[in-house]
């Protein structure tokens, strides 16, 4: 089964990317995560795993299986009969925003069924976490010369 939710926002990829990647701060952006705990480090790294707390789902420990600095990163869960990879995209545009693309892939013997079972959820949530990510990448505060400053998205 796959899901999949894009988004324009007038953010630049930095502000985006400084959004995206601070995975703690999600629920604060998002009523889809109640929580997103590191269990190895706050930052994203592969082979970095968060305990994630989402209504009406399981919680989930996802270990971070790709990162592209600045532009995108894929986690990883596994249930019984399930692998689900959820991935998350920058792309620029030639007007200075950014199209933001997440998605999840789910595979295994039962992918077909927690699928149906659990696909209407799944969109929402997606929608949700577009529209959020949409916001807090513009509400990342920027220097003149438009890159985050501070800590900010970390």
């Amino acid at each position: 089964m796959n899901f999949e939710e894009t988004i324009e926002t007038r953010a630049g990829l930095a502000q985006a990317w400084a959004a995206l990647a601070a995975v703690q701060t999600y629920p604060q952006w998002t009523t889809s995560m109640q929580s997103v705990e590191p269990l190895d480090g706050p930052e994203l790294r592969v082979g970095r795993r968060f305990r994630i707390r989402q209504p009406g789902l399981p919680v989930m420990v996802w270990r971070v299986s790709a990162v592209t600095e600045g532009r995108s990163f894929t986690w990883e869960a596994r249930s019984p009969g399930v692998h689900t990879v959820a991935y998350h995209e920058l792309t620029p545009l030639p007007t200075g925003g950014t199209r933001i693309t997440i998605g999840v892939r789910q595979r295994g013997p039962l992918a077909r069924l927690v699928g149906l079972m659990t696909g209407a959820k799944t969109r929402r949530y997606l929608a949700l976490e577009a529209a959020g990510l949409k916001a807090a990448a513009e509400a990342v505060p920027t220097s003149d010369a438009g890159q985050p400053v501070g800590d900010a998205g970390q």
